[in-house]
């Protein structure tokens, strides 16, 4: 599937609206009805095509902003339109995705998770902590880990719930790959008790900052 326009791609994807997948994607406050395996097989196919990634983007739909940002150049997009992008996704995974997936592999990055993390906009400002996680994984050089525990301890516990969850993945970041500060991370973590009794099935990881810290140090020792 090359050369698509955007009427044929969104009557695919209204070919995909099932009532049941729209039940469990509006759960997580998003607002379609496309089996997310199923979009991205179509995504798969229509392989990478930039201009129609951008047509996509501006109908608002949010399966075809999903399709749009598989099918996208990440480099090819400039700063500004990376923070227009972010500041108009509203709907959870439309936010992860463009973040995960687009925003990372751009080369402004570094310049994004700047401006981003301390946004009035708490959605924003969750997606410059979710690259500030990133970076205290894969690059912490330069980050003050000490001050970003700083204000973890000052400010996570009252954030709003994206911001929060955001902030928490920090936390347990920097404690997992830490071990001069993984006490400390520890400690906020008990303090402060954000998503201790988040319901987490068996077979996952508690996203409680302390659970979670001490079981991936365990199966890094292993």
């Amino acid at each position: 599937m090359t050369d698509s326009t955007v009427a044929e791609v969104l009557a695919e994807l209204a070919a995909l609206e099932d009532p049941r997948s729209r039940a469990v994607n509006e759960k997580h406050g998003d607002d379609h009805g496309v089996n997310l395996g199923k979009l991205r097989a179509l995504a798969k196919r229509m392989k990478t095509q930039h201009e129609l990634a951008v047509e996509l983007w501006a109908t608002g739909d949010t399966a075809a902003r999903l399709v749009s940002l598989l099918i996208c150049r990440p480099k090819l997009f400039e700063r500004v339109e990376l923070d227009t992008m972010l500041r108009a996704a509203r709907t959870p995974k439309v936010h992860d995705w463009l973040v995960a997936y687009v925003v990372k592999r751009s080369p402004h990055v570094e310049e994004l998770r700047v401006a981003w993390f301390s946004d009035s906009d708490p959605i924003v400002a969750s997606a410059g902590w979710a690259l500030t996680t990133d970076r205290v994984a894969k690059a912490p050089d330069g980050l003050d880990l000490g001050g970003l525990l700083d204000v973890i301890e000052g400010e996570m516990k009252d954030a709003p719930e994206r911001l929060q969850w955001a902030m928490n993945q920090c936390l347990a970041q920097i404690g997992i790959e830490n071990p001069g500060y993984r006490g400390r991370a520890v400690d906020i973590g008990e303090r402060l008790g954000v998503l201790k009794d988040y319901p987490t099935p068996a077979n996952c990881t508690s996203p409680y900052a302390p659970v979670w810290i001490a079981e991936m140090v365990a199966r890094k020792a292993v």
